[in-house]
C-alpha cells in the first residue's frame, strides 16, 4: 500500500475558486449561463480523469516548486469540486430551460462558498467534517 500523500498547492486552488466567482459572475452580468461551462467542465474533467485543465493551467506560473506552497489535501478537493460542479451543473440547466430563480439559487451557493474558501472559510471542507463525525457516531453506537 502507498503511504503517498496527494495534495494541491493553495495558490492553485485558490485559482480554481477564482475562476468559479468570476464564471458566475459573468453570467449574471451578461446574462449568458454559457460561462458556468468553463469551470463546470474543468471540475468534471478534474473528477474523472484526476486532470483539472484549469489547475493545469495554473501550474505554470507557479514561481516555485509545487512542495514550496501550503498543500491543500487532495481529497478534500475532490470532495468540494464535486459540491461545485453539481451546483454549476444545476445553475446551467437551470438557466438554460429558463427557470432563473433556482438558477441563482445555486449559482449564489457555489460563488460564496467559493469566495468564502478565497477568504479562508473552506464550507465544503465543513460539511465533509461533518458527514465524517455523523458517520463515525453512527458507526460506534
Amino acid at each position: 500500500m502507498s503511504d503517498k500523500i496527494y495534495s494541491i498547492p493553495r495558490p492553485l486552488v485558490r485559482t480554481n475558486q477564482w475562476v468559479i466567482v468570476i464564471s458566475v459572475l459573468l453570467t449574471w452580468v451578461s446574462g449568458l449561463e454559457w460561462f458556468l461551462l468553463v469551470p463546470f467542465i474543468s471540475g468534471l474533467i478534474g473528477l474523472f480523469f484526476g486532470f483539472n485543465p484549469i489547475i493545469q493551467l495554473s501550474k505554470l506560473f507557479l514561481r516555485k516548486g509545487p512542495g514550496a506552497y501550503i498543500p491543500e489535501d487532495w481529497g478534500q478537493q475532490q470532495f468540494n469540486q464535486k459540491i461545485a460542479v453539481l451546483c454549476l451543473g444545476i445553475g446551467f440547466v437551470s438557466f438554460l430551460l429558463g427557470w432563473n430563480t433556482i438558477g441563482y439559487v445555486f449559482t449564489i451557493l457555489v460563488a460564496v462558498a467559493a469566495f468564502v474558501a478565497i477568504l479562508g472559510f473552506c464550507v465544503g471542507c465543513f460539511i465533509h467534517y461533518q458527514w465524517k463525525q455523523y458517520a463515525y457516531r453512527r458507526a460506534n453506537r
